[in-house]
């Protein structure tokens, strides 16, 4: 278990990450002189060189030669990185389009597919409570339809191309940032060629659109990095319980933001279906801390059982049995 103050610590980098995350929408507005297109491959090409600095602080290379000899893996990085560009796209558009409102939608939604992904995909089971909250955001997207008179793509899109993502980084199996060093090499390239055609044409806004233009631009590397170290940070110090409520922080900031800064109407028909997908987020919310919960209560008891059995005189199986686990082995080799 963390110490109170590591917790305390990991609760402010998850504050940073989620807030930063939250708050990027103001960032690419300050762009939108600049075509989605543009900043999305700036956001890629200057990643690059922020990755390369991160790893060499950290002296993080011994993982990279092992990765190479393993092509499955690359091309599920491919997969990645493809999809994530994807998702990045759409989100930076929607933002400057005005549509900053649906598009923390489909992040309040995004566990919800992630949870039917994980049904579809690695077989797994769900509680009677998941089902009735994939149940209630499903509901919503059909009320949301009718709210905006269609089905609101943006959302399910940016929600169903970050499920997508993270079902692929579960069999990449890559650190934080290690995974965004890989997908950025993988990026780096096609970036770097759109923003040479870009120039080439006369559309480029590092070129043409002043020093403030060209600073933001490059800094977007920056703004794609600083969250991701920031909650590698607040990963390895909070229980996943507490990762996974600090994670709505980032599109009720956008949501914020939405109504407050850049003006976008919600008519009551839209209220409803953001209170629906809330309302399944608290149901889900509420499931996870409750098992999470049974779930210590019976690591305590079979670890107090096993101590039990220790104090009693019992053999190593019957200790292992009554701790609910397999007796000790001879250690199986590690893979790299």
């Amino acid at each position: 278990m963390p110490a109170q103050s590591d917790q305390r610590t990991g609760l402010v980098y998850g504050f940073v990450a989620y807030g930063l995350w939250g708050f990027l929408p103001l960032y690419w507005h300050l762009l939108s002189a600049a075509s989605a297109t543009e900043i999305l491959a700036s956001r890629m090409a200057w990643s690059l060189p922020v990755a390369l600095v991160m790893l060499a602080a950290l002296r993080r290379w011994s993982w990279i030669r092992p990765l190479l000899r393993e092509p499955k893996r690359l091309g599920l990085i491919v997969i990645a990185a493809a999809v994530i560009s994807v998702n990045w796209y759409l989100y930076i558009w929607a933002v400057n389009t005005g549509h900053v409102l649906e598009a923390s939608l489909g992040y309040f939604i995004n566990p919800l597919v992630s949870i039917a992904f994980g049904v579809l995909f690695l077989r797994e089971r769900l509680r009677p409570l998941q089902w009735t909250a994939v149940g209630v955001g499903t509901l919503a997207v059909f009320i949301m339809a009718i709210a905006y008179g269609r089905v609101p793509w943006i959302a399910l899109a940016l929600a169903f191309s970050f499920a997508t993502y993270s079902l692929v980084k579960k069999g990449i199996k890559l650190g934080g940032i290690e995974g965004f060093s890989t997908e950025t090499v993988i990026q780096f390239l096609p970036a770097l060629a759109c923003l040479v055609l870009l120039g080439v044409r006369g559309e480029s806004g590092l070129v043409n659109g002043g020093i403030g233009q060209a600073a933001l631009l490059a800094g977007s590397g920056l703004a794609t990095a600083l969250p991701l170290i920031a909650f590698g940070m607040a990963a390895v110090r909070l229980p996943l319980s507490v990762l996974g409520m600090l994670q709505y922080l980032a599109p009720t900031f956008q949501f914020v933001l939405g109504l407050t800064v850049f003006h976008e109407t919600m008519p009551p028909e839209r209220w409803a279906g953001f209170a629906l997908v809330w309302l399944a987020l608290a149901v889900l919310t509420w499931d996870a801390l409750r098992t999470a919960r049974s779930s210590r209560a019976a690591l305590a008891a079979a670890r107090a059982s096993a101590a039990g059995a220790v104090a009693e005189g019992a053999g190593p199986e019957a200790v292992a049995e009554a701790a609910g686990s397999e007796p000790a082995t001879t250690p199986s080799p590690v893979k790299p």
